[in-house]
């Protein structure tokens, strides 16, 4: 009895054993559980504040715009791309780095501040220099400075002020004479003065149409509107040209020379905008020709596109006027602008059509000598029956058109 007593308190004392044993070792299993997952959460946690981190950085970098962020004290920590050039500028852009020192110090006071710098270049700029601090429920992070240029934003308003300008003067002008025309002419019993104020009229209003034409052709132009471009020969754009400018060329008695090469030479165009174009350039040197003094038109065939240059021997332009007179109603020699009746928007409109059609418009000129524009236009296809021959001037239809040598009127 004894014996069997002794055995079941060993079994029992046993079992307890094992009892506080796997208890233990399952609290053991349990602790390394919860470490390895709070190990893992926090693994995943650093890994989704670099990677959030890195997310910003790559963002900032990113932008256009410069940004440099300091800590409480002042001290910067980080600059993007755009703003790193400012630290070892020398010069004007210099200024832009002590207005960023500057700005930051006020906001690290608390203020909010802004300053405009302007660089006179070349190229000019004009940069918008912001600070602010970063707070946030009660706490200080520091401050961050933003530069933007302004430069771009700056110049088309003030090309839309100039045009609105502008084009309120152009329309008042005509508007004014119809008007003071009119007026004349309600009281007038005289037929030859009736007749002569009615000339008057009709040619103020046929100036008025065309500033309005050519306000509607630019406008088309720019946006590109109902752009339609396919295989066009260029021969077909200078012909069509040739004979809008034909009446303007007799009455001033300009005559105008082609070279053109022998063989068809084909674009990929909007032909009305490129007759547009060629008219322009013709028009502009019919214009500023003086009589008996030549404009030629010669076509030239490059590895990848085809060059129309309109060479006259008229007044020339001004070195200081040539990087401006592709804007709109820019005018070199407004007194004869106003005698002609222009208003300074056909080397806009060439300009715009060289950009649409992947090309380029290009002006070499000398005062009192004349001007050559230059219209380059990439080549769709080129006929392949040879290079362009030697060309001779022939008289045709009151104009000089080319022919291959051999050929005859």
């Amino acid at each position: 009895m004894i014996v069997t007593l002794v055995v079941v308190a060993a079994v029992v004392g046993l079992a307890l054993a094992a009892a506080v044993a796997w208890r233990e070792h399952r609290h053991f299993v349990d602790a390394e559980e919860s470490r390895r997952r709070d190990d893992e959460l926090h693994r995943r946690h650093e890994d989704e504040m670099v990677e959030s981190e890195t997310r910003l950085r790559l963002s900032l970098d990113a932008i256009t715009q410069g940004v440099v962020m300091a800590d409480p004290d002042g001290n910067v920590l980080y600059r993007n791309p755009y703003a790193q050039p400012f630290i070892e500028a020398r010069h004007g852009e210099a200024l832009v780095e002590a207005a960023v020192a500057e700005l930051l110090a006020e906001a690290a006071r608390g203020l909010a501040v802004e300053r405009e710098v302007e660089l006179f270049g070349p190229p000019r700029q004009c940069l918008f220099v912001s600070a602010m601090p970063l707070r946030f429920e009660g706490k200080d992070y520091g401050s961050v400075a933003l530069i933007d240029d302004i430069t771009e934003p700056q110049r088309l308003d003030a090309m839309r002020r100039d045009f609105v300008a502008n084009i309120s003067h152009e329309l008042r002008t005509p508007m004014g004479a119809l008007s003071l025309l009119a007026e004349t002419l309600a009281g007038e019993t005289d037929p030859d003065v009736v007749s002569r104020l009615a000339v008057r009229v009709q040619a103020e209003a046929i100036r008025l149409s065309d500033t309005m034409d050519d306000l509607l052709e630019l406008s088309r132009i720019e946006s590109n509107e109902a752009s339609e471009q396919a295989p066009v020969a260029i021969q077909h754009v200078i012909s069509e040209a040739l004979s809008r400018i034909k009446p303007a060329a007799e009455e001033r008695q300009v005559p105008i020379e082609t070279v053109l090469p022998a063989l068809d030479l084909v674009v990929r165009a909007d032909r009305r905008q490129l007759t547009s174009a060629v008219f322009n350039l013709l028009d502009n040197a019919v214009k500023y020709s003086e009589a008996n003094r030549p404009v030629r038109v010669t076509i030239r065939i490059e590895v990848d596109c085809v060059e129309v240059e309109v060479r006259d021997q008229g007044f020339g332009i001004p070195l200081r006027h040539q990087e401006r007179i592709f804007e709109r109603f820019y005018q070199v020699d407004r007194s004869r602008e106003r005698a002609d009746g222009g208003v300074g928007l056909g080397l806009a409109i060439v300009r715009h059509v060289a950009t649409n059609h992947g090309g380029e418009i290009r002006v070499e000129s000398t005062e009192g000598e004349g001007s050559m524009f230059t219209l380059t236009v990439p080549v769709s296809h080129q006929d392949p029956l040879g290079q362009a021959q030697q060309e001779n001037l022939v008289e045709k239809d009151g104009f000089r058109t080319a022919q291959p040598t051999g050929a005859h009127p």
